[in-house]
């Protein structure tokens, strides 16, 4: 099914395709776009995510703190083979964690 895109910044997602993807109002969408492509996806709801809150409060801290790593070069690699990445991992001695 193709529709034509308006000039407001809605899309409207016409119903048939909603019924058959199980979307209902009120349910929580992830859009994700790459190359021209929209992917959307029902968000998991809240209670059925394997982690606490707190739990993830501190995966989304380290996955920011990661993040800025990459954004200001605080990297190693790329590595061509397992041998190079094992001597870079005994080079700096930092623990994991």
């Amino acid at each position: 099914m193709a529709v034509r895109a308006g000039a407001s910044r809605e899309l409207i997602v016409p119903p048939s395709v909603r019924r058959r993807a199980g979307i209902k109002a009120g349910d929580r969408l992830e859009f994700e776009a790459a190359r021209g492509v929209i992917t959307i996806r029902k968000s998991r709801q809240l209670e059925d995510d394997e982690y606490t809150p707190a739990q993830r409060r501190t995966i989304q801290k380290r996955l920011d703190e990661a993040a800025e790593d990459v954004r200001q070069g605080r990297v190693y690699g790329p590595f061509s083979t397992h041998e190079e990445l094992m001597a870079s991992l005994r080079a700096t001695r930092r623990p994991l964690y």
